[in-house]
């Protein structure tokens, strides 16, 4: 049976609302042919597969492949691939499970040779499920199929493996691809660039590009799309525009994602100007706008408050031939969440339902993140368990989402029940849900708990960050054990931890808390000596401490005041007594609201009429909030002054 038969069998099968040919297939009843019999309708079988499959119903293709296992018919191994294939790339983990079934089947019962492609694509599935151990395991067992691994087969295991960030296994890949004797392609080289982008290392990337070069793979314009992308993540704006001038001048021209890439940079970061004129620029250059350009106007319009604009840019996106997809109706459903329409939420559910778009693990955690956020725990719960009995994907951001939740509730228990479910479900937890857990962990004083969290994801092969490590440093501190604290920083070093300024504020703050003011600035002394980072979150930790030490420590207190002025450290959105430095040095001068201001006028008041105890009272209470820098030198300086002439009285 050939194409033409194909295209018929297609064209029933659309049209067959009852599956009457699918119940004739696969019903014994209805054949009274004996054992030739079926053997003659193996070519009819094997293209009813590769129909059902090509109409979107790869389960009754399963189906029909189970009657072929009864009957001892052997497929060709083209179809059992193209139903594999099919399975896997079914939204369902359910599909992918069925998949490895039909491979077990036709391998073990029907003696059908497969193919690396074939495997190719079970390891596909695996990494789709985060089962990247399942997937390096098939890499071994192919020989036993008389296949051999190939480029695809490593680069589809490298490619989730820095989704993961598990960079330590993509090193040990790369060997291994090396040592079967293959050599990375421009695909290969492309994953590098695309996951160290991802993860902000630029110079990495970069590093990668110039290897391609070297090895005649010269980069393309998905290569630089992905440096694009890099860049503009990091607001790196006019590098990524001078980047896209030498494709120019490389003559390969900026397609429509370079342009959307640049369009989406321009308006995470504040310059919508220049976001329209690029829009302006891509009619002028002839490259015509996808369904994705209009997301992103749509995501900037919801997030920018303008829903009605968003709704217009749908509209004219229907008229221009574009049909609206998950990610338009879900950054609709998140501008609902975030104004609290829940019930306009939930009714744009229903329209991708009626329009046959199936929720995705995006609108699933949107709507979980909203729930939670309004700590209607029960049914964010409710929703999950929903979710997974009707097959759809859950991630680790679905389980993350919960568990932050439930944290932030002071419900430890049912964060860390989720934790083992989501364990259970093999689903493999990336350095982000690490860290919830281990900061969940640690502000809930179970700081011990937190670090065999931490060497569960070393013996994982996941690469901790720094804020893994300041989380630890901070739960230590927090819980008093400031020893235990600086023992774990000193121990972290010696493993290729590099503290930054937040754990440097972290470590000052439970030293000059618990009265160690003199380890606290030998601590500080030893950090400046090595040449690292401070702020004004470190000056202002121990300008407070001297400041309460009275007499003796004034001059010091001055000094630093003097350092801190000197050096431009002082800046109005960094100075918040008391606060967590890892939540201080987050903040960004777009934080700073009007409590700041009226804060910043009492202090001046206050200090203004000489009460300066009562002004260090309103400094050390008014926690999360901002004071500028005019009146915080105001009240310092008037402390050492009144400090001093305490001390002179004394005298």
């Amino acid at each position: 049976m050939g194409p033409d038969a194909k295209s018929l069998l297609v064209s029933f099968i659309n049209s067959d609302r009852q599956h009457v040919l699918h119940s004739y297939l696969i019903n014994p009843g209805g054949w009274n042919a004996g054992e030739n019999g079926y053997k003659s309708l193996k070519p009819l079988l094997d293209i009813s597969i590769s129909a059902y499959v090509a109409c979107g119903k790869p389960h009754l293709a399963a189906q029909v492949f189970s009657k072929m296992k009864k009957l001892r018919v052997r497929p060709n191994s083209l179809t059992c691939h193209t139903l594999i294939n099919a399975l896997v790339k079914h939204p369902s983990s359910h599909s992918i499970l069925l998949a490895n079934k039909v491979f077990v089947d036709m391998t073990n019962v029907l003696g059908v040779q497969p193919s690396t492609n074939t495997i190719n694509v079970l390891i596909y599935g695996c990494c789709l499920e985060n089962k990247i151990k399942d997937a390096l395991e098939w890499v071994d067992k192919m020989e036993g199929f008389g296949c051999a691994p190939d480029n695809v087969t490593y680069n589809t295991i490298l490619d989730a493996l820095f989704k993961k960030g598990r960079l330590n296994e993509v090193r040990d890949l790369l060997s291994d691809m090396k040592n079967r004797g293959l050599v990375p392609n421009r695909t290969t080289y492309n994953i590098l660039v695309g996951g160290y982008c991802k993860l902000g290392w630029i110079k990495d990337a970069v590093k990668v590009v110039e290897l391609m070069t070297q090895n005649k793979s010269l980069p393309d314009v998905w290569t630089y799309n992905m440096l694009i992308n890099g860049l503009c993540n990091t607001g790196r704006l006019e590098e990524a525009i001078r980047l896209k001038k030498e494709m120019e001048n490389l003559k390969l021209l900026p397609d429509v994602v370079t342009y959307n890439t640049l369009i989406n940079g321009y308006f995470e970061w504040g310059s919508s100007t220049e976001a329209f004129q690029l829009i302006d620029e891509m009619g002028e250059k002839g490259v015509k706008p996808n369904a994705v350009t209009n997301n992103i106007m749509i995501k900037w319009y919801c997030r920018e408050g303008k829903i009605d604009e968003a709704n217009r840019t749908v509209r004219i996106m229907e008229e221009s031939g574009f049909s609206p997809d998950c990610v338009t109706y879900n950054t609709l459903i998140n501008a609902c969440c975030k104004a609290g329409k829940m019930d306009e939420a939930f009714t744009m559910m229903d329209k991708m339902g009626r329009k046959r778009l199936k929720m995705d693990t995006v609108t699933l955690n949107t709507i979980l993140h909203t729930l939670c956020g309004e700590k209607k725990f029960d049914e964010a719960y409710n929703l999950l368990n929903s979710a997974s009995k009707r097959g759809y994907y859950l991630d680790e951001v679905t389980y993350g989402t919960l568990m932050t939740g439930y944290f932030k509730d002071e419900k430890a228990d049912i964060a860390l029940k989720l934790w083992d479910e989501m364990r259970g479900k093999q689903i493999i937890p990336s350095i982000v849900t690490y860290n919830i857990i281990i900061r969940g962990l640690s502000h809930s004083g179970k700081t011990d708990q937190a670090i065999d969290r931490l060497n569960e994801l070393l013996e994982s092969g996941i690469i901790p960050d720094e804020t893994t490590y300041n989380t630890i440093i901070h739960g230590y501190c927090r819980e008093g054990q400031v020893e235990k604290a600086f023992q774990f920083h000193n121990k972290m070093v010696e493993n290729s931890f590099k503290p930054d300024v937040f754990t440097c504020n972290i470590l000052l703050s439970a030293l000059c808390g618990s009265g160690m003011l003199e380890k606290a600035l030998k601590f500080f002394r030893s950090w400046i000596l090595k040449g690292k980072v401070v702020d004004a979150v470190t000056y202002n930790t121990l300008i407070s401490s001297l400041c309460k030490e009275g007499a003796g420590r004034l001059e010091e207190a001055e000094e630093f005041m003097s350092k801190l002025v000197e050096t431009g450290k002082l800046q109005d959105h960094s100075l918040q007594p008391n606060k967590d430095p890892s939540v201080v040095a987050s903040k960004t001068p777009g934080d700073i609201d009007s409590s700041s201001f009226s804060y910043s006028e009492q202090i001046r008041e206050l200090c203004s009429q000489g009460r300066y105890k009562d002004a260090m009272q309103i400094f050390e209470e008014q926690k999360g909030v901002s004071i500028d820098k005019s009146a915080y030198m105001i009240f310092m300086n008037g402390l050492i002054k009144r400090r001093k002439s305490i001390s002179k009285a004394d005298d």
